[in-house]
């Protein structure tokens, strides 16, 4: 099956910018064999902090038309107001996409979805900032409803108060909802606003498409480092034609235990992330508690407390003797370096990794 593959920069900086990187693209991609279904570029930035780079605005309309007319690549930008789509059909923009922004907003959703005369054209929804599936669920209705025949998702990431790792976390339990409630609707994965940095795009990426998604939205830029807008997490032409070289995309023939392995492997990297997340949460929370203890006078060793938690964990454990000593090891690992941080503390010594 054929992937959806959006490629462009964060942010329509200069026609020079546009230019340079949607030459670069035609030709990597020619070479390579490999059809990009749209070229994507921000031409009104909805940014957080109102003193970053917030796109050029209408100007940056006429320099994708040039690309188009030189490149012959579909366009597709995001629309946050009514203005914004009876500008971009002045210039014959191809596609649209709702920013996860907009997307929390029902009445703004629909004065955009009115706005849109032509109904076959493509339609992106991102899903919302915050981890609301109801919420994405109903801008996707929306559209179907206003009679959109071209409905996609795009999964670009949630804001998570616990999340150290990556930009926005991919909670993927989400989009597989979502194609549960829609195994019609096709969904993108953005894995450039997940990560915020390019290190991590590859095996975001590959995770993405083993959990079925339909394609991929990614940033790319000609010269990401002097890019004015989310510069790390852009990566080059060259950069996105060697990342899709190398992902493996799963098809109609792929043997299906190997599809069947793919997924649960993924789902062990997943909970791996979790896992990895939690114990350094649990390592912040036990030098807390070393902190009380040391302006309270209180012994760091309490074994009255800990048979509490070995208690706690012996209750959950599975019924399987291999497993039981597992679970004694690794809490006898993880009391001693709790202990061990929280002696650090007392006494005003930094752990070696911290010197």
């Amino acid at each position: 099956m054929k992937k959806i593959l959006i490629a462009g920069p964060c942010a329509a900086e200069n026609e020079l910018q546009l230019i340079s990187t949607a030459e670069q693209l035609r030709a990597l991609a020619q070479e390579a064999n490999i059809e990009i279904s749209y070229f994507r570029a921000g031409v009104w930035k909805p940014r957080s902090n109102p003193n970053s780079f917030c796109g050029v605005g209408e100007q940056a309309l006429s320099w994708l038309q040039e690309v188009r007319s030189r490149f012959l690549f579909p366009i597709c930008v995001e629309v946050a107001r009514p203005e914004h789509v009876e500008l971009c059909e002045k210039y014959g923009i191809d596609a649209y996409w709702l920013g996860a922004r907009t997307t929390v907003n029902p009445f703004l959703v629909e004065e955009i979805l009115r706005a849109i005369p032509n109904k076959r054209k493509p339609i992106m929804i991102k899903n919302p900032v915050m981890p609301d599936l109801a919420c994405w669920q109903g801008a996707i209705e929306r559209a179907l409803a206003a009679g959109f025949t071209q409905v996609m998702a795009v999964h670009r990431g949630f804001t998570m108060p616990d999340e150290n790792v990556f930009r926005n976390a991919p909670v993927w339990e989400l989009p597989v909802a979502l194609k549960l409630k829609f195994p019609e609707i096709p969904i993108i994965c953005d894995p450039s606003h997940i990560c915020g940095d390019k290190q991590f795009i590859p095996e975001i990426s590959q995770i993405a498409l083993n959990y079925g998604c339909a394609g991929l939205m990614i940033e790319i830029h000609h010269a990401p480092e002097s890019a004015l807008s989310d510069s790390k997490q852009q990566l080059t032409p060259q950069e996105f034609i060697s990342l899709i070289h190398s992902l493996h995309i799963n098809t109609e023939d792929t043997p299906q235990a190997e599809n069947l392995l793919m997924i649960e492997r993924t789902m062990i990297v997943h909970i791996d992330n979790q896992i990895s997340n939690l114990l350094k949460k649990r390592m912040l929370t036990a030098e807390k508690i070393a902190s009380i203890k040391k302006e309270n006078n209180i012994p760091i060793l309490q074994p009255s407390q800990w048979s509490k938690v070995v208690e706690r964990y012996q209750k959950e454990a599975l019924p399987d003797s291999c497993y039981q000593k597992f679970l004694e090891e690794y809490l006898n690992i993880l009391h001693h370096y709790s202990l061990e941080r929280q002696q650090n503390i007392l006494i005003d010594r930094k752990s070696p990794k911290d010197e």
